[in-house]
């Protein structure tokens, strides 16, 4: 007991010193989870907002904020306790260099997705296609951007791959063109498979009257005339009217007497005298 007491004695301003940086260090962590909790949430509702309601580069930023709020207490803790903090960020720094030397493919993903998420050439639940790959973007994180295709296949893409092709994003305009073709015989009236085009057009109330619809012959063939249906829609109605057209076409061309032909290859055999 003796021992304990000279101890204390001894080392009394340092025991008390390091109480109260205990104490300090508590109060400071405490204090940086209520701040981060209430930094994420108004990052959150102020970045959702001007983002215009993007969910992926609101989660982006709400949870850099936090981590931000306690890289900010470990300095100061560190401060407290006599660590020189200018020293441990060179040394960060330096530290930062080797692992960037060494994970540089993984920080171009990084990179791109800092990119992808602020340029936003794609967004959550729009149908895209990158790199052969065809899907709607179901998230697009620092690393990775994953697609579900429309078979239901999860397909997960490096940033970099991403950002280093071209993106066909099919979703992000509002209308777009439907082109349906459709053959028909040269010794049909052409006039008449264009009229059975344009009544297939009155019949369906969803295409759009401006860009107003065009009836093209499109191609002289081997075996049949190439009429074609150049007609705007609304992009969420866009399959659904495609494939109500292509199943009706071919009865509304037929009602008009119109034969759609089909390639078709005559074999003459000639007999000669054998010798």
């Amino acid at each position: 007991m003796e021992t304990i007491i000279n101890f204390f004695s001894e080392h009394q301003l340092q025991i008390i010193a390091i109480a109260k940086n205990t104490l300090l260090t508590i109060f400071i962590l405490i204090g940086a989870s209520i701040c981060s909790k209430l930094l994420k949430r108004a990052v959150h509702k102020g970045v959702y907002r001007l983002s215009k309601h993007d969910e992926i580069i609101t989660k982006l930023l709400t949870t850099l904020s936090g981590y931000v709020v306690y890289l900010i207490a470990i300095v100061i803790i560190l401060d407290l306790f006599g660590v020189n903090t200018a020293s441990l960020v060179a040394l960060v720094g330096a530290a930062g260099l080797a692992i960037g030397l060494a994970l540089k493919d993984t920080l171009s993903n990084v990179a791109a997705g800092v990119m992808l998420l602020f340029l936003k050439p794609l967004k959550k639940a729009e149908f895209v296609e990158v790199s052969s790959y065809t899907g709607s973007v179901k998230d697009l994180g620092l690393f990775t951007t994953v697609l579900e295709t429309a078979d239901g296949v999860f397909v997960s893409i490096p940033n970099s791959t991403v950002w280093a092709n071209a993106i066909k994003n099919f979703t992000r305009n509002e209308k777009r063109r439907m082109d349906i073709t459709v053959g028909i015989s040269y010794g049909d009236s052409i006039e008449d498979g264009l009229a059975a085009l344009r009544e297939l057009v009155s019949e369906e109330s969803r295409i759009l009257i401006e860009p107003a619809p065009q009836y093209l012959v499109h191609t002289l063939a081997d075996s049949s005339v190439n009429l074609q249906l150049r007609a705007w829609v609304a992009t969420p109605h866009y399959w659904d009217i495609y494939w109500q057209t292509q199943r009706k076409i071919k009865d509304k061309v037929e009602s008009k007497g119109i034969t759609i032909p089909f390639p078709q290859r005559d074999l003459h055999i000639i007999n000669g005298d054998k010798k």
